[in-house]
């Protein structure tokens, strides 16, 4: 296995360990105006999240800056392409921790609807903009002979990667259901558990019909796929984790823990499927495919992958370690105290 190859595994990786992580609480900020009816109700919806949802992002930023290290072309390619998309993004993310943050410094109804109402939006857009900017990567981008994105805002917003943006912000959303019913209880949690079902067929929909579309879209990604035992691994696990949901989230009363193990295979086997029809590709291009970025044409020097990986090697195990222990620390149904948001 060659560095480039490594480096593509870590990427999806640490891509994986944020949408499972930070998934579910980007899914309880967009239920946060649907599922919890008065403010203390309010207030337990964004303390569930409270401990963790800064930890979640690190793995964003760290997927970011292994971009940077390992792939400085596709880097500069997709933060140049997606450039008002991830201002969108980076904006969104700055205003939700604002949001928990301000909304309890007021005692104020209208104060509070606000920061509420931004802490919706700003729970809502990352899911949409990460999704789609991942289905334009899936399905292709327009790339001149330098590796230059060449479209425009508007481009980026196609159909199919829009339906990719929605499908990854149901996927969330019922990760969020799973995880808000997992740590409250009584009305508030029966509530939640009502989201479940509905966002899991939504689910499954979405994504066979972004898989049939996918596959006219650009064949070239599905060539020799069934040839790849990685392919029936991760066909496999997903179906049993589809299967697993509603069964544990519904069908067994005392089964959440189980149930949200099963979404967040869902989330990390949808991804994984993906990378394994784009690999070595990383950036596939729509003007022709030597104008594509990949592993091997679009890699940093051997000397600093091997260095990255070193560094990688060292700080991965503590960010699951401390992952760990802080989940371990807030684990059970969340109670508000006068540290609560």
């Amino acid at each position: 296995m060659t560095l480039p190859t490594i480096w593509f595994l870590l990427l999806f990786v640490l891509l994986i360990g944020y949408a499972v992580l930070d998934g579910f609480d980007l899914g309880v900020g967009v239920l946060h105006w649907f599922v919890p009816r008065t403010d203390a109700e309010r207030r337990l919806s964004i303390n569930s999240i409270g401990p963790v949802w800064d930890g979640n992002e690190v793995w964003l930023l760290t997927g970011g800056g292994a971009l940077f290290a390992a792939f400085p072309a596709v880097y500069a390619a997709i933060f140049s392409g997606f450039y008002l998309a991830l201002v969108l993004l980076l904006v969104a993310l700055i205003f939700r921790a604002v949001a928990m943050e301000f909304r309890s410094k007021v005692e104020s109804p209208r104060w509070r609807r606000v920061w509420d109402s931004l802490f919706g939006i700003g729970s809502l857009l990352p899911g949409v903009l990460l999704g789609v900017a991942f289905g334009n990567v899936l399905r292709g981008l327009p790339l001149n002979a330098d590796g230059d994105f060449t479209g425009s805002f508007l481009s980026l917003l196609n159909p199919f990667s829009v339906l990719v943006g929605v499908l990854t912000l149901v996927v969330f959303v019922m990760h969020g259901a799973i995880y808000l019913a997992m740590k409250t209880e009584g009305r508030m949690q029966a509530r939640a558990r009502k989201w479940i079902w509905p966002t899991w067929l939504l689910s499954v929909v979405i994504y066979i019909a972004v898989t049939v579309w996918a596959t006219r879209l650009a064949p070239e990604r599905f060539e020799g796929i069934t040839d790849n035992p990685i392919f029936w691994v991760l066909g496999a696990a997903l179906l049993a984790a589809l299967i697993g949901v509603p069964y544990f989230a519904c069908a067994c009363k005392d089964a959440l823990g189980k149930a949200i193990v099963c979404s967040g295979a869902v989330i990390a086997c949808m991804i994984g499927l993906a990378a394994t029809g784009l690999f070595p590709n990383l950036v596939p291009s729509t003007t022709g495919t030597i104008n594509s970025l990949t592993i091997h044409n679009a890699s940093s020097t051997t000397r600093t992958l091997t260095a990255m990986l070193v560094i990688a090697l060292v700080g991965m195990p503590l960010v699951l370690i401390y992952t760990t222990v802080i989940y371990r620390a807030f684990k059970g149904k969340v109670t508000l105290t006068e540290e609560s948001y």
